[in-house]
């Protein structure tokens, strides 16, 4: 093990710095991390991206109000995750937004609270699933 002494994120090892080529950070993705600071900072469409978080969340809501019970196969199949995929979208849009200045002050706490009423929402569908501790009935 060693101790990692970096003062910038570009300089901190990729993999071990013992390796036969040995990789920062900055050698896999400072390229990418540039070109996307300057889309999400200086060329995105907002207008666009606000039409992106209505539609990641109704697409949310969406998924969620599916029955559970798969009409194809009869199998109950809560969709918890692509719900939850929407959800992180829709968190990640709004950053954007937020970061751009698009959104106000008084806007920014709406736009938090249906963050979050989204993401309970997908918390309260992955509890119903095998994985979040929902007990299958016997004849399933």
């Amino acid at each position: 093990m060693y101790i990692l002494e970096c003062d910038h994120v570009m300089d901190m090892p990729f993999n071990d710095p013992e390796a036969p080529i040995p990789l920062k950070y900055g050698d896999i993705f400072k390229q990418t991390e540039e070109e996307y600071a300057r889309w999400n900072f200086d060329v995105a469409n907002t207008e666009v991206l606000l039409r992106h978080f209505e539609e990641a969340e109704a697409e949310c809501k969406s998924i969620l109000d599916q029955p559970y019970e798969d009409a194809k196969t009869g199998k109950r199949i809560v969709m918890a995750h692509p719900a939850y995929d929407q959800c992180i979208k829709a968190s990640h849009i709004f950053n954007l937004l937020d970061a751009r200045g698009v959104i106000s002050v008084t806007e920014r706490q709406a736009y938090i609270g249906r963050v979050r009423t989204l993401a309970k929402q997908c918390a309260d569908a992955f509890v119903q699933t095998r994985a979040g501790g929902h007990v299958e009935e016997a004849t399933q």
